[in-house]
């Protein structure tokens, strides 16, 4: 039998240990995956200190990878033109993926800290050559929030005229581009990424650039929040404006700059801070809109939890950021997510991955001195392990 290593976790509050583990074969739709490298998140953190989301011991977890695919199981798209959305796969197939671990029943097999990892072949994403492995794992969760940030909020996708049904206690529509036609509206709203330095804040800003090309889309500015000494590289992600989350004045700042180039805010994106702040920006353009016509509501996709105890403010919706319950619907919208919208904005150079990697050590050993250095607070860098060569 088939053996590799992985970081097993072995009980909650425990370091992972490393251990071998037998090797699974990836059943329909599904790749087997030589892992080598893997981005570390914050859940990451959470999971291993604090048992989040985790049934039973032991177990292996992780989100971010990047590695080579060495089989496919039944029903995978091993040739592009069986493909509508261009992704296909076979061994050899360099790769990005978002490991299925919490969708999978907890199943060791699907986490990502591991040597071998099985993943749906819809969270997958082929890689333009140039792209490494490090720079690559930063990619699938950076990329999947924000975008489904815009569809839990019923921004319309690129190119398409209706807005997304995705409703957010997990019931949904199978028609994620249904809904009611708009018409192409006059470019009146700026759109907020709070937490921008954060890893899903830089891709905020990177997808939120290209929702302004759009000629249905009604925004017509990038607004942003970040520390002092990341302003410049929101800057150069495609942000506006970028405004101090420290600045104790940062609501008015946000505000009175909206009033100056004519905007509204309606849509907020909090990939991390506080979601007070956002409330009181979108508070202060309740009942504004075109030609008389009132905004009644304005809505956060919120990347954090959202707290129990978090104040509710009548016209603003929070609504939590987080892929379908329903199997075949999430299976859906990450294939949109990572191989229609990551590939073609790879293969064009319409984005980058973002922010920067930060290598904390090779092998699968150097998990837990990148948790613990996330612990101790980043900023714009995303943290990776090299698995492997």
């Amino acid at each position: 039998m088939a053996t590799h290593l992985a970081a097993v976790s072995p009980a909650k509050g425990k370091p992972f240990e490393l251990q071998t583990r037998p090797t699974p074969k990836p059943g329909p739709d599904e790749l087997l995956i030589a892992v080598k490298s893997v981005a570390l998140n914050p859940a990451d953190t959470h999971m291993r200190d604090h048992g989040l989301f985790i049934p039973t011991y032991p177990t292996v977890t992780g989100f971010d990878m990047a590695g080579l695919v060495l089989e496919v199981g039944d029903n995978v798209h091993t040739d592009a033109t069986d493909d509508s959305s261009g992704s296909s796969f076979r061994p050899g197939t360099r790769v990005a993926a978002y490991a299925a671990y919490l969708w999978k029943s907890c199943n060791a097999d699907y986490g990502a800290f591991q040597e071998r990892c099985l993943i749906p072949w819809q969270h997958a994403v082929p890689l333009p050559d140039e792209i490494s492995w490090n720079h690559a794992a930063t990619l699938p969760v950076a990329v999947e929030v924000p975008l489904s940030a815009w569809d839990i909020m019923g921004i319309p996708r690129i190119g398409e005229t209706t807005t997304s049904t995705l409703v957010p206690d997990g019931s949904t529509s199978t028609n994620f581009s249904g809904g009611k036609e708009i018409p192409n509206t006059e470019k009146r709203e700026a759109l907020l990424i709070w937490g921008a330095s954060s890893s899903v804040g830089t891709m905020g800003v990177q997808t939120a650039r290209l929702l302004l090309e759009d000629p249905n889309s009604s925004f017509a500015a990038v607004y942003a929040t970040a520390g002092s000494a990341n302003r410049s590289y929101i800057y150069s992600l495609g942000a506006d404006r970028v405004f101090d989350y420290k600045d104790s004045q940062v609501v008015d700042a946000i505000v009175s700059a909206a009033n100056e180039d004519g905007l509204v805010i309606r849509h907020c994106f909090l990939a991390t801070g506080q979601l007070a702040l956002c409330q009181a920006v979108l508070q202060r353009f309740l009942g504004e809109g075109q030609e008389g016509e009132k905004t009644k509501t304005a809505k956060i996709g919120s990347a954090p939890s959202i707290p129990p105890d978090a104040e509710v403010v009548n016209g603003v919706e929070t609504i939590s950021v987080i892929p379908s319950t329903i199997e075949g619907e999430r299976l859906e919208q990450f294939r949109y997510w990572l191989g229609t919208w990551l590939r073609e904005n790879l293969a064009n150079g319409a984005i980058r991955p973002s922010p920067e990697p930060s290598i904390v050590g090779k092998g699968l050993g150097a998990i837990n001195a990148g948790l613990d250095k996330m612990l101790q607070g980043v900023s714009c860098t995303k943290l990776v392990v090299e698995v492997a060569e």
